[in-house]
C-alpha cells in the first residue's frame, strides 16, 4: 500500500476541492458519463456499500428499499454527503474509512458500488480486492470509471496529462478496473465502454460458491 504520508497528502487535496467538486462533476456528467451513474446505482439491491461516496451525488439514484452504507476518506466530502442525505430525507450510514482497508467483515453486502473513484484511490488493486471481500457470495460489484482509451492517440494524450494529474491529485487516466475485477474471479455480467473507450461501466457477480 502507499505510504501514509501520501495518503494524507491526497486526503488534504480532496478536502480542499470538496466544495468545488459538484460543480466540476456536473460538466463531466453532462458531457462524458451521461446516465452511467443511474445505470450503476439502479442495479444495486439489498445491503449496499458505496465506496468513496464523495459528496453523495449518487444518493438520489438508488432504488427504494436499499440499505445504504457509504465510506469516504475525505472528511470535508463526507460532511457534504451527510448534508445531502439529510436534505433528501434519506437514511444512510455514512462514515469515514479507507477503501484500501474496509472496516467490515467478509461477506457483509449484497452490492458494492464505486463510481469515478478507482482512478484516484492510490492502490486500486487492493481496493477492488477489498470490495470483493465484503461482497456476499452471489453479490454484485458495480463500477463506473474513466479508463485507458481504446484509441492509441487518445491513450498517448492521457499519458501526457497523467504526468500532471497523478502528481497533483493522484488521479490516474490509464487504469482499467475491469481487469482487476476479473483477476478477483468475479463473473462479468455486463460491460459497456464508450466515448472513444474512455468511459467504462461494469456489473460483475461474486461466484455463489
Amino acid at each position: 500500500m502507499p505510504e501514509a504520508s501520501d495518503n494524507e497528502r491526497l486526503r488534504r487535496y480532496w478536502d480542499k476541492h470538496a466544495r468545488s467538486y459538484d460543480r466540476q462533476m456536473r460538466f463531466f456528467d453532462r458531457t462524458l458519463f451521461g446516465e452511467s451513474r443511474s445505470w450503476v446505482c439502479s442495479r444495486a439491491t439489498g445491503d449496499v456499500l458505496e465506496v468513496a461516496i464523495g459528496t453523495g451525488l449518487n444518493l438520489p439514484l438508488y432504488p427504494p428499499g436499499v440499505r445504504l452504507t457509504g465510506i469516504e476518506w475525505s472528511p470535508e466530502m463526507l460532511a457534504l454527503a451527510r448534508r445531502r442525505a439529510r436534505m433528501l430525507g434519506q437514511t444512510a450510514d455514512l462514515r469515514e474509512a479507507d477503501a484500501q482497508a474496509l472496516p467490515f467483515p467478509d461477506a457483509s453486502f449484497d452490492s458494492v458500488v464505486s463510481t469515478l473513484s478507482l482512478c484516484a484511490i492510490p492502490d486500486d488493486r487492493r481496493a477492488v480486492a477489498e470490495m470483493s471481500r465484503v461482497l456476499r457470495p452471489g453479490g454484485r460489484l458495480l463500477l463506473l470509471d474513466h479508463v485507458a482509451s481504446s484509441a492509441r492517440a487518445v491513450r498517448a494524450l492521457q499519458w501526457l496529462v497523467e504526468r500532471i494529474t497523478v502528481a497533483v491529485g493522484g488521479e490516474h487516466l490509464l487504469r482499467r478496473p475491469l481487469q482487476l475485477v476479473q483477476s478477483e474471479g468475479l463473473e462479468i455480467e455486463q460491460q459497456n465502454r464508450f466515448k472513444l473507450g474512455i468511459v467504462e461501466r461494469v456489473s460483475a457477480r461474486k461466484p455463489a460458491s
